[in-house]
């Protein structure tokens, strides 16, 4: 533990100083944390401040300071799931669904290269979710599990309770959804 417990009994009773020395100590740790959990660098500090505004906010419901580290944990990855989520919701809408005049303006006020960086990813995610969207619930979960979170086959076995050669059958005939449904947009594009 990187701080006593009589600190954080302080800061629990109202002592800003010790809350702020808790911030001191955490900040570093809790942003390593952050980083690795969301993928946009630039709003790292935005989720730690909101990590220990909800830590100032809830501190009284801490119990026992002995469970401090565990539980500034947990608020930091629910903090970070929540920008996740908020991210998704933004995210929902698709190209299609503009106008080209809204595209084109889009494609203006981005600017740099940076920008056009992530517009090319955004359109690739959503080129992917498109594909995935037109397969089952079934096929997408196993293939978001193996290819997106890396899952091993034996990882896998264990979650599906079957063996390597069903998985692998499995996630052939995914696969091959996923292309039939690709070409389908393909073609549908260019027609």
């Amino acid at each position: 533990m990187l701080v006593d417990f009589e600190l954080i009994e302080r800061a629990q009773r109202g002592d800003s100083a010790a809350f702020n020395e808790i911030v001191q100590v955490y900040r570093k740790r809790i942003m390593g944390t952050i980083t690795r959990l969301i993928a946009r660098t630039e709003d790292v500090e935005d989720v730690a401040q909101e990590v220990f505004v909800r830590l100032y906010f809830s501190l009284d419901q801490l119990r026992t300071p002995k469970v401090f580290e565990p539980w500034l944990y947990r608020l930091t990855v629910n903090a970070a799931y929540d920008y996740l989520r908020k991210q998704r919701r933004r995210h929902e809408f698709r190209m299609s669904d503009l106008s080209e005049q809204q595209v084109m303006l889009a494609d203006a006020a981005a600017g740099g290269k940076a920008d056009h960086d992530e517009q090319q990813q955004k359109r690739i995610r959503e080129a992917v979710d498109s594909m995935l969207g037109a397969v089952s619930e079934a096929d997408r979960l196993l293939l978001m599990l193996k290819e997106v979170e890396g899952l091993s086959l034996k990882e896998l076995e264990k979650i599906y309770k079957v063996n390597e050669n069903a998985l692998k059958v499995r996630l052939f005939r995914a696969r091959q959804r996923v292309l039939k449904a690709f070409g389908a947009s393909a073609q549908g594009q260019a027609g």
